[in-house]
């Protein structure tokens, strides 16, 4: 009886619901909150009161900024010390610190800071965004992802002051706070252009309170916020997560294994760590294993590395981060996922086997649409670059280069996007966007159907085929 009762209301009702109202998805609101902060942080660039000589942003300059600020990446068409006012470096500052985090987090953290009830589609929302494994972990989660964020933002800007505020005064905290959030946030901003135009941190390879400090927000940022909540309640659990120990694990082997390989490729090479001292050499080479990750800093020049460590660093840059972290790439988890499947199938397995666990095949399925998307992104992208008219040519491998850092939100540039025309920087701010809402979430936010479309489909007799394969 109830059931009829909930029909005939239904129908009673007169109005026709769309099969899906452009609200009624989480990972599309997600997406649509990321192209709002960018429209928002565009308008903003493009101000007089934002430019070092008070004129107006070229529209494509600004977008530009605006998306890689928002989508942490870290690649500039102009250098954002000497172009930008102060103002304009807080609108940056500001964009990297709520990309970062998200714009769904923020809204969520207001509203329970005024102790407004949130309603079950605003929950998903925010479950969404944050990652949270069940509704419950929601409020924890975001509360922990603040205290975290906020506190590693500030030791690291109290221990860069040392470095700069003897050199820069009142400004070096500026410095030291904006390099603080960017380097968290895995961003790759600096306001260091001042000293040498497009330098990063250069000026600094012989200062490792510098180049640890930053490698270390890095990490940490990197890490993602359900591992370190995982980390926070291990005095009462005693125990990790898969996911976080899976993590943590391979942070460190990439890291090390990155860094052996860059300091074997470039030890002798005179252009980047050859003139240097063997500690200068180490800390350098950590520090770009650890910036490859997402972060788009540079203590070196990336343009004269060998072919090898380009490679090197594009297997880096599209791993990328772990999930729920302010990095990209397709991430670790993913890329174990992919590599422990070709693992299982070789061993004539039926599952996915990670360190004793079954995987689930969705999560394998997600997995490789995830890493096909990338590559095909990256390719594409790739393609437009070489293809492209332009100011001097660029080659295969340094396209890749670019495009994998525009795609895994690193901003770790060898020059290209400043030569690179019209249409590929367009491709740029494209694949930037993709890269940090993800590829996956921007698919289903343009193609997501109605619960009721899906029960059909889920209840269709589909015949099964036969394929060779191999």
């Amino acid at each position: 009886m109830e059931i009829k009762i909930r029909k005939k209301n239904k129908k009673c009702c007169g109005v026709k619901r769309s099969p899906v109202a452009w609200n009624e998805n989480p990972t599309r609101v997600i997406v649509i909150s990321f192209a709002v902060l960018i429209a928002f942080g565009t308008l903003l660039l493009m101000m007089p009161f934002s430019s070092a000589d008070g004129s107006f942003t070229p529209f494509l300059t600004a977008l530009f900024t605006a998306t890689s600020a928002t989508c942490v990446c870290g690649l500039v068409l102009v250098d954002t010390a000497t172009y930008f006012s102060v103002i304009g470096q807080s609108v940056i500052l500001f964009l990297i610190q709520v990309g970062g985090l998200g714009l769904v987090t923020f809204a969520t953290l207001f509203n329970m800071m005024l102790g407004r009830k949130m309603r079950f589609r605003s929950m998903s929302i925010a479950r969404e965004s944050v990652s949270a494994s069940s509704f419950s972990d929601i409020s924890y989660l975001i509360r922990t992802i603040f205290i975290f964020s906020i506190s590693f933002e500030f030791l690291g800007a109290a221990i860069l002051c040392m470095k700069f505020i003897p050199e820069y005064g009142a400004y070096g905290v500026f410095i030291s706070v904006f390099l603080s959030v960017s380097a968290f946030c895995n961003g790759g901003f600096d306001i260091l252009g001042f000293q040498t135009p497009f330098c990063s941190v250069t000026n600094y390879a012989d200062s490792p309170l510098v180049l640890m400090t930053l490698a270390a927000l890095i990490v940490c940022g990197g890490l993602g916020f359900i591992v370190w909540q995982d980390i926070y309640r291990y005095h009462k659990t005693h125990r990790l997560s898969l996911h976080s120990k899976l993590v943590i694990i391979m942070t460190a082997v990439l890291i090390v294994g990155g860094t052996l390989l860059i300091a074997l490729a470039e030890w002798n090479n005179p252009l980047t760590i050859g003139e240097m001292s063997f500690w200068d050499k180490l800390y350098n080479s950590i520090f770009l294993s650890v910036s490859t990750r997402t972060a788009g800093f540079n203590s070196f020049s990336v343009a004269d590395m060998q072919d090898v460590t380009k490679g090197i660093c594009i297997i880096l840059m599209f791993i990328g981060a772990s999930p729920a972290s302010t990095g990209g790439g397709i991430k670790i988890s993913t890329a174990v996922v992919l590599v422990m499947t070709v693992y299982s199938v070789l061993r004539d397995l039926p599952d996915t086997i990670v360190h004793k666990h079954k995987i689930d095949k969705n999560t394998v399925y997600k997995a490789m649409t995830v890493a096909v998307l990338a590559m095909f992104a990256v390719g594409m992208l790739s393609l437009l670059i070489i293809c492209a008219p332009q100011q001097e040519h660029v080659s295969l491998l340094d396209a890749v280069f670019e495009s994998t850092s525009a795609f895994g939100t690193v901003g770790i540039s060898n020059g290209v996007t400043a030569i690179v025309n019209t249409p590929a920087r367009i491709g740029i701010i494209c694949i930037m966007f993709l890269g940090r809402v993800g590829p996956v979430s921007l698919g289903l936010s343009l193609t997501m159907r109605s619960e009721r479309a899906k029960e059909k489909t889920a209840y269709q007799q589909i015949p099964e085929g036969k394929l060779l394969v191999g």
